[in-house]
């Protein structure tokens, strides 16, 4: 056996970084077949594989620390788009397009459900008047619980912790079009020119130039996963996870008087209480009761 990490995936074929270098795989049948979402090789994957009939072949795939997923868009199933990264970088431009705290949440509640550490990430912090809506941002998310950078590719405001954190590990980036995910990036690294993607206000549905997926190694160290479509769909949590995907919540769940509180309107629920003592904003519950509707049966 040899072991190596997924680096690409298109249609069924899988480059794999092996010790020796990449190699094209194929997935072993019983794995095609079995259906389970564990068995689905994505990029990132710790695999184990062989040579067979002078190819090589995917035997197994090793369990995951972390994962990256979203709802599908063609049903409520999930789907895994990443494994074993280690953040997810939200982004949201401060202005042109404006930002959505609704969106924002959303993508925070997929880098909470795969066990991602989560950061947020404001740019365009040069156009004029974003100032007051940086500052904003900064203090709303910041009691949530959330880290929260503020950058400038024209400026370089920001720049270079953006490059520190990036060249650590593997990350992946999330956000609407627009936002500035490729200006970030290739301002850090010329001409990498990450695809980018096109997001409709009221689906939330993204076009994509490909259906591959990557893991792009940057010159000075750090990986990039660059994935069609994840921008463009909901959280990918179960609904009776979600409490746990909000950083604000986790300290009052134990509180709670029943184990199954949704923190809705249950008697003895230590969120409502931490939400009318001020510890808990309201739009960050009114952002939980919108996603929990979606996600609830």
């Amino acid at each position: 056996m040899t072991a190596g990490r997924v680096v690409e995936s298109l249609g069924g074929v899988y480059s794999v970084d092996t010790s020796s270098g990449v190699v094209k795989a194929s997935l072993r049948g019983r794995l095609k077949r079995s259906g389970r979402p564990e068995d689905r090789v994505v990029v990132g994957d710790r695999v184990a594989l062989k040579t067979e009939s002078g190819g090589w072949v995917i035997e197994d795939v090793h369990e995951r620390r972390t994962t990256l997923a979203r709802k599908a868009l063609d049903g409520p199933r999930v789907k895994v788009m990443a494994a074993n990264l280690d953040r997810l970088l939200v982004v949201a431009s401060l202005a042109d397009p404006p930002p959505s705290r609704d969106l924002i949440d959303r993508m925070l509640v997929m880098g909470e459900w795969g066990k991602l550490d989560v950061q947020l990430v404001l740019t365009k912090i040069d156009l004029p008047g974003t100032a007051e809506t940086a500052r904003t941002l900064e203090e709303f998310y910041g009691q949530a619980g959330y880290p929260v950078a503020t950058t400038s590719v024209i400026t370089g405001r920001g720049m270079e912790a953006f490059r520190r954190t990036v060249r650590s590990g593997a990350s992946a980036m999330a956000g609407p079009s627009g936002a500035g995910k490729s200006s970030l990036l290739n301002w850090m690294e010329p001409g990498l020119a990450l695809r980018t993607l096109t997001v409709g206000k009221r689906s939330r549905a993204g076009r994509h130039a490909t259906v591959s997926s990557r893991l792009v190694a940057l010159t000075h160290g750090g990986h990039v996963a660059d994935l069609p479509g994840f921008s463009a769909a909901g959280p990918g949590c179960v609904a009776g996870e979600l409490d746990r995907c909000f950083a604000d919540f986790r300290p009052f769940l134990d509180g709670c008087a029943f184990r199954d509180c949704r923190h809705l309107h249950e008697p003895g629920c230590a969120v409502l209480q931490a939400l009318e003592a001020g510890r808990i904003r309201p739009e960050r519950h009114r952002s939980y009761r919108t996603i929990l509707e979606e996600l609830s049966p």
